[in-house]
């Protein structure tokens, strides 16, 4: 029969399943997706190659490392030990200051009696200066140390009266060091008595007069809340220029309870009943080559009659 006369299919033809026909042999992945197996990895659902790459995972997030919450946490351990570092770190700065200005170790003071009020009163932090720094120009001698003798004829001030005001430690005391007003130098065997102040001794001569002669050269001291001479009540011999540890520059009250208090040298009682008794003391400035004042000072008590008032400093 001739390929003309041959019936049309009606559909009920069976499939061929000949391989050459739909161009498939079995193993083609492109022919049968039921079979298909990416050797690289793909998806199973047939939607496409599942990526892999590990730089596309997310994340875990740890949070803002220590150094950075130390230097911005509000609250927390980590803010108390960042504000009491910074506080520790500025006095320390300040100490290195004050210390490149004074030039001596601590540089500041604090007072412990009152034989130098009203112009110095106890519980005052004063700032000194090694002997010789920031001399002013009055003064005669490689201390840097202007006597009241010579403050009196030049009009040079400090904390209240003239002269300055000098820390001493005479050889062999293991008290605390003196701070006394520089009254006047002798030298060495030098009859003193009549240079001196009658109001501050008691003796009729030389020969009554305790170190006088002078047995060696140095400053002749006294508390300005005294009645006598350190060198008339045998407190000390006159001051000589190696017992001078530093001269006194600036004070500011009360602070230095903050020392007395902490070695047991006051109480706190002690500091409320100095603000309530002299409310109105200020800042005492010695002059640099000029006059000092003091500001709103007012006496806290008096000295023992008979019996000198030693002003000492804790260092």
């Amino acid at each position: 029969m001739d390929s003309e006369d041959r019936p049309a299919s009606n559909g009920d033809d069976p499939i061929d399943d000949d391989p050459a026909v739909d161009g498939s042999d079995g193993d083609d992945p492109v022919g049968n997706e039921d079979h298909y197996d990416d050797p690289v990895g793909g998806d199973p659902n047939g939607t496409g190659p599942i990526d892999d790459d590990p730089t596309t995972e997310t994340e875990v997030d740890d949070g803002p490392g220590l150094f950075y919450r130390f230097r911005h946490d509000m609250e927390g351990p980590l803010m108390w030990l960042r504000e009491m570092l910074s506080s520790v770190a500025v006095v320390l700065l300040i100490g290195l200051i004050l210390f490149a200005v004074s030039g001596v170790w601590p540089p500041m003071v604090a007072v412990e009696s009152p034989s130098m009020e009203p112009n110095m009163n106890t519980g005052d932090l004063v700032f000194v200066t090694e002997p010789g720094r920031l001399a002013p120009d009055v003064a005669d001698n490689d201390l840097g140390v202007v006597t009241h003798e010579t403050g009196e004829e030049s009009g040079y001030r400090t904390f209240g009266d003239y002269g300055s005001v000098v820390i001493y430690q005479p050889p062999g005391r293991q008290a605390s060091p003196i701070i006394h007003r520089a009254m006047f130098h002798v030298e060495e065997g030098e009859n003193w008595y009549d240079r001196a102040d009658d109001r501050y001794h008691d003796a009729d001569d030389c020969e009554e007069l305790r170190n006088c002669p002078a047995p060696h050269a140095g400053f002749v001291t006294l508390g300005d809340n005294n009645r006598q001479y350190d060198q008339a009540n045998g407190l000390a011999e006159p001051v000589a220029a190696e017992w001078v540890t530093g001269v006194a520059r600036v004070r500011v009250p009360y602070l230095g309870y903050v020392r007395l208090i902490t070695t047991g040298q006051a109480e706190v009682s002690d500091v409320l009943g100095a603000i309530v008794v002299s409310p109105g003391t200020g800042f005492g400035i010695e002059g640099i080559g000029s006059q000092s004042v003091t500001v709103g000072s007012s006496a806290i008590g008096s000295p023992v009659v008979g019996s000198p008032t030693i002003d000492s400093v804790a260092t």
